[in-house]
């Protein structure tokens, strides 16, 4: 309402008449809700150094990082001379300490002639040590069939045998040459059967081996007392060819019909004798069991020559 006094006007607001639904209770909720609304920048805070022990923490770190990877690049001895050098240089002492004791050192040889047997009696499944298996190993691929000698103490009557390797196989050392170990001579071989006594483990044994030797070491061999000769053994009758089969048909045949014209240049007597002894023997052979007739291959032929040639 206006009202006209002295010349001037003046207006008369009514506030009582009028309310908001947005109005606030208080002057601070007033203040907290508009600082609240609006975007605030956040405050940068003073960034501090790190500490020196932070520092030397972080430091260690990467140098062991660093040592590691160095100490894992080497290889098992440049790694181990490393450990040494560094002990030495840390801790101080002498590098003959560390020398490892080689006194008790063995190699296979070594191991092998600890254990050496001439003859082995034992299965494998008795054998409890690796030394010994190794031993066994070794001496199954020996030649056993001719041996080895050392007669250099012949006079002593000490002989020395042992097995032929591989390479003295193919040589023929000890079959086609002279079996003595200082000795190179193939001509005039003679075949010994020597009974061969030794002591292994603190036991005597024996073992009867066979020797092959030139005229002048045969004497060394019997110079105490005399050796037996080796005898040829007769081999049995082993699967042959056809064709020698038919040779040794005609072989016997040849000869059956040789002693047939033998027996009928014979006179009549010695003829009569031979029917009835023959009657008596055909009587005796139905009556027993049929003879085994031994035939020879041609590779048993070609063995009893080489054993007639070599004594």
């Amino acid at each position: 309402m206006q009202h006209q006094n002295s010349g001037t006007f003046k207006l008369i607001v009514n506030t009582d008449d009028y309310a908001s639904d947005f109005s606030y209770e208080s002057e601070l909720e007033n203040r907290r809700i508009k600082v609240t609304d609006l975007a605030s920048k956040p405050r940068k805070s003073r960034e501090k150094l790190p500490s020196k022990q932070n520092v030397v923490t972080e430091y260690e770190k990467e140098e062991l990082r660093t040592h590691r990877l160095h100490f894992l690049s080497l290889d098992a001895y440049s790694r181990h001379k490393k450990m040494i050098n560094d002990y030495l240089q840390y801790y101080g002492g002498r590098r003959s300490d560390f020398k490892r004791d080689s006194s008790k050192d063995k190699t296979d040889l070594d191991v092998i002639r600890e254990n050496h047997r001439f003859l082995w009696e034992e299965s494998e499944d008795e054998i409890d040590s690796w030394e010994k298996k190794l031993a066994k190993k070794y001496w199954d691929k020996l030649y056993k069939e001719y041996c080895i000698a050392d007669l250099s103490r012949y006079k002593e009557n000490k002989i020395g045998m042992r097995w032929r390797t591989e390479k003295e196989v193919v040589i023929g050392k000890g079959q086609f040459i002279c079996g003595n170990k200082r000795c190179e001579i193939h001509k005039q071989l003679t075949s010994w059967e020597v009974n061969f006594g030794y002591v292994e483990e603190n036991q005597e044994k024996n073992a009867l081996v066979k020797l092959r030797l030139c005229p002048s070491c045969s004497d060394k061999l019997n110079y105490h007392h005399k050796r037996r000769k080796a005898k040829a053994k007769k081999r049995k009758h082993s699967d042959s060819s056809e064709e020698d089969d038919e040779k040794v048909e005609r072989k016997r045949n040849k000869d059956e019909e040789i002693n047939s014209k033998d027996i009928k240049g014979e006179n009549a007597e010695e003829s009569d004798e031979s029917k009835v002894s023959s009657n008596k023997d055909a009587a005796s052979i139905w009556s027993g069991p049929a003879p085994v007739v031994e035939e020879k291959s041609r590779d048993d032929e070609f063995n009893d020559y080489f054993d007639e040639m070599f004594e």
